[in-house]
């Protein structure tokens, strides 16, 4: 007994290698999301009654002198604002009308405000989790530099693209579909969600230009945890002995500018896998729930505090994606409704609403259901 105890609070056991991770990296992205409705909530002049991270009964709390009872409840897997005059914390209309509230409520209500701000309250959420990626990536770059990697072919696997159109080991990548090209990593990004796509690269060769058509293929890759995924892949390779791998540090404004870029290209990464699921292009295998966001945490964590860092702006970005599909019940869904109101010049229906909200909730809890299930095989499989 006491040795599972052990084993439970050990740097490398649930407890302290996986719950606490995952903990950490999720409250802070679901706190962030919050914290932006609220905040711009306020400034519109929305009064909030409950601000809560988690769902369920509360497991600690306080209220602040404006009245708003700020929670920690005990199912750590989302989070509301509850504005005055809203919806409950499942997004659902709660058949109450504000003619309820006293005059105090009604003037810092959230229906009786203009769709412009309620429109600005819940589009905050969503860029909540932007800015606060930008903000972590821009701490990292500044504080703890780059990995960087020159451009620069220093292997080639044996039957692959690019032995097959005569790429050669110490060629030098100028650029790729006429995009300049500066670091090696360059050529991942642009290559790994391009599989089937002809892409144009211009080498150089001994002081000689050199251009190659290339079409990446899609094969499976395992990273160094034995996660599976698919990738366009053309079958280059840059090893520390040859490829110049050096850590650069910048200045804050630098970092800044990186930062909105790396940032660009997680959403651009993400929204893309979401279109190519719909459009068949990508599996929905890499939906994955809470079980794989605990599992990626507990494994990143053994990498340092900065790699969980940069774990929390990835999911970050992922969560503010999620949230601004157009499907009832989330943001996206929202915004939806408020720009049929501003279209129309009066609110959609509320029994057309109601019947979006529910819509919204069964597609939201089947995908729910459909996540766990693929953290679930993903476990049974060892990936």
């Amino acid at each position: 007994m006491l040795s599972f105890v052990t084993g439970l609070f050990s740097t490398d056991g649930f407890i302290v290698g996986t719950l606490l991770p995952f903990l950490f990296v999720l409250l802070i992205v679901v706190f962030v999301h919050e914290l932006g409705h609220y905040l711009v909530g306020r400034w519109c002049g929305i009064g909030a009654k409950v601000f809560s991270v988690g769902f369920g009964p509360e497991l600690a709390g306080f209220t602040d002198r404006k009245g708003t009872r700020w929670r920690l409840s005990w199912i750590p897997l989302g989070g509301y604002v509850k504005f005055v005059g809203d919806m409950n914390a499942t997004s659902m209309p709660e058949g109450q009308s504000t003619e309820a509230l006293t005059p105090e409520e009604q003037a810092v209500a959230f229906p009786n405000k203009s769709v412009g701000r309620r429109a600005a309250t819940v589009f905050a959420g969503p860029l909540a989790n932007f800015i606060f990626a930008v903000a972590i990536f821009t701490a990292i770059f500044s504080l703890y530099g780059r990995g960087v990697a020159d451009p620069v072919v220093s292997e080639i696997r044996p039957g692959s693209v690019a032995e097959r159109v005569g790429i050669m080991p110490g060629d030098r990548f100028v650029s790729v579909d006429g995009i300049p090209v500066e670091q090696f990593s360059d050529v991942q990004r642009y290559v790994s969600v391009r599989s089937g796509e002809p892409i144009k690269m211009v080498m150089e060769r001994d002081g000689e230009m050199l251009t190659f058509d290339v079409t990446p293929e899609r094969l499976e890759i395992e990273d160094r945890f034995g996660n599976k995924m698919e990738q366009g892949i053309i079958g280059v390779l840059n090893d520390r002995k040859t490829g110049g791998h050096r850590v650069e540090h910048y200045g804050v404004g630098e970092s800044f500018v990186m930062a909105v870029t790396e940032t660009g290209y997680v959403i651009k990464r993400t929204g893309g896998y979401i279109a190519g699921i719909f459009s068949g292009r990508e599996k929905p295998d890499q939906i994955g729930g809470p079980i794989r966001v605990a599992k990626m945490s507990g494994q990143v964590a053994t990498l340092g505090f900065v790699a969980l860092l940069n774990l929390a702006a990835i999911l970050s970005i992922s969560i503010g994606l999620l949230n601004l599909l157009p499907v009832p019940i989330l943001d996206g869904g929202h915004l939806v409704f408020y720009a049929f109101e501003a279209m129309r010049g009066k609110p959609v229906p509320e029994n057309a609403q109601e019947y979006g909200y529910r819509i919204g909730f069964g597609l939201i809890l089947g995908l729910m259901v459909f996540a766990t299930w693929n953290d679930i095989t993903s476990l049974l499989g060892g990936n």
